[in-house]
């Protein structure tokens, strides 16, 4: 990296330019930062689930950026897989309410079903997805 100063209205003014042909400026400063043995335990938690190293998440908060969420992917494939069982159920009532042939002996009482099925499966999304939150 190099500095580059410059004169501006009788103030000198540093601008770090990095080299073009390196790849990253290496960082060589160490902070130090005194926290308590519960404190330790919960950063190193947040930065594991975030998916950051202890040091990348101290890093992002501490310039104000957010730190990205990393979502467990087996919530993700339930999420999928319930979406999966609310399209085959909205398909069937669409065969049921375009008085399809194949649908001639599905009553009222199965049509209800097949909503309460829905109304089941959203139920079991929603709680995925406030577990998600968590």
């Amino acid at each position: 990296m190099t500095v580059l100063e410059r004169q501006t209205g009788g103030e000198k003014q540093k601008t770090v330019n990095a080299n073009k042909g390196s790849k990253r400026a290496k960082r060589d400063k160490r902070l130090r930062v005194p926290v308590l043995p519960e404190e330790e335990m919960m950063i190193k938690a947040k930065a594991s689930e975030a998916g950051l190293t202890i040091a990348e998440y101290l890093r992002n908060l501490g310039l104000g950026y957010t730190v990205p969420s990393v979502i467990d992917n087996r919530q993700v494939d339930a999420l999928l897989k319930i979406n999966a069982d609310l399209g085959r159920l909205g398909g069937l009532i669409k065969l049921w309410l375009t008085n399809d042939r194949r649908t001639k002996y599905i009553g009222k009482s199965q049509l209800h079903m097949t909503l309460d099925a829905i109304r089941e499966t959203q139920s079991v999304m929603l709680n995925e997805i406030i577990k998600l939150r968590k």
